[in-house]
């Protein structure tokens, strides 16, 4: 029987999402989840002839797409933030040592994994925050993959055992083990769920991209905890508190002020587009993709990713702006 591979790709392209999501959670960089995904339909459209429906096409695919991510991912420790890393910065003598892309847990755009209705996006939301990636990525790769199929997608002990051709006593005693694994790191953190139509946390992010945008440390400072804390990857230094925060601004942060903050979606939570203002005097120029988290009420972490020339296209973001695009 002669098959039709344009039919088969259509059938397989409604999947993208939700497989870029998944590919996403156990590899921690949107560009390792789309290359993942991409092999993952690549496999399953030079085999579809083979599948005969024996098991759901979903099923099918979620079964390659594990494959494919164990293979990328074999290491324990997979991707990391500043703060899983390293002690704490000063920000009168900042160590600025880069590492590798690889090293990083990375951002990625929220059209690209979440769908459905808003109940469904809220609650997807909440499992591609940076921090939740993060501590996935302490995981190994089959707890971790354990972990997601059971918790974050809901699947059954039969259903996930079946996938990993495990047994669903191995599947329990994994599940139980990647929960302790992240209740020994300290869990994860209790911030706010981001709700984008919600007037006190939009009043808030406004009073910030006010206050960054003209840098004035102290209205910035009564946006944050106390115990606030800034990390830039590829920079494996990071600052914490209100008070090194005040000498980063002031110092090797000052470039910052009359920068343009641009809204973006990322990783289910508030999220700009960091522009400074170019070098020849010609508008901004792409500086970072900065994740909020906001916990009781107050920024607490502020991520600014600084991977532009492949970050900001991600978005679809310009590599200028000019007067005539922004609001003065």
């Amino acid at each position: 029987m002669t098959i039709d591979r344009d039919g088969v790709a259509e059938q397989l392209e409604p999947f993208r999402r939700e497989l870029t999501a998944f590919c996403y959670r156990m590899l921690g960089s949107a560009f390792e989840a789309e290359d993942a995904v991409q092999e993952t339909l690549v496999r399953a459209w030079s085999k579809f002839d083979g599948f005969e429906g024996r098991s759901a096409l979903r099923t099918w695919l979620y079964r390659i797409a594990t494959n494919v991510c164990l293979d990328m991912a074999p290491a324990p420790q997979r991707r990391a933030r500043p703060m899983d890393l390293f002690s704490p910065g000063s920000a009168s003598m900042p160590n600025l040592a880069q590492l590798d892309e690889g090293v990083w847990v990375g951002p990625i755009p929220d059209e690209r994994v979440l769908s459905g209705d808003p109940a469904e996006v809220a609650v997807g939301r909440e499992t591609i925050r940076l921090a939740f990636i993060s501590a996935l990525q302490k995981l190994p790769a089959r707890q971790r993959a354990v972990l997601i199929l059971r918790e974050v997608l809901a699947w059954s002990a039969a259903e996930t055992a079946e996938l990993l051709d495990s047994s669903v006593a191995s599947v329990n005693s994994a599940l139980q083990r990647a929960r302790a694994t992240l209740a020994d790191n300290g869990g994860l953190a209790d911030t706010d769920t981001f709700k984008p139509l919600d007037e006190t946390q939009q009043a808030l992010l406004a009073r910030y991209v006010r206050a960054f945008e003209a840098l004035d440390i102290d209205g910035l400072k009564r946006l944050l905890h106390e115990d606030a804390v800034l990390n830039m990857p590829p920079y494996q230094m990071w600052v914490r508190g209100v008070v090194e925060l005040g000498e980063w601004w002031l110092g090797a942060g000052c470039g910052c002020r009359g920068s343009r903050m641009v809204p973006v979606q990322a990783n289910g939570t508030p999220a700009f587009a960091q522009y400074r203002p170019a070098e020849d005097g010609k508008g901004w120029t792409p500086w970072g993709i900065t994740l909020l988290e906001i916990t009781d009420g107050r920024i607490s972490t502020m991520t600014n990713h600084m991977d532009t020339e492949r970050l900001f296209p991600l978005w679809g973001l310009p590599m200028r702006l000019t007067a005539d695009s922004v609001e003065i």
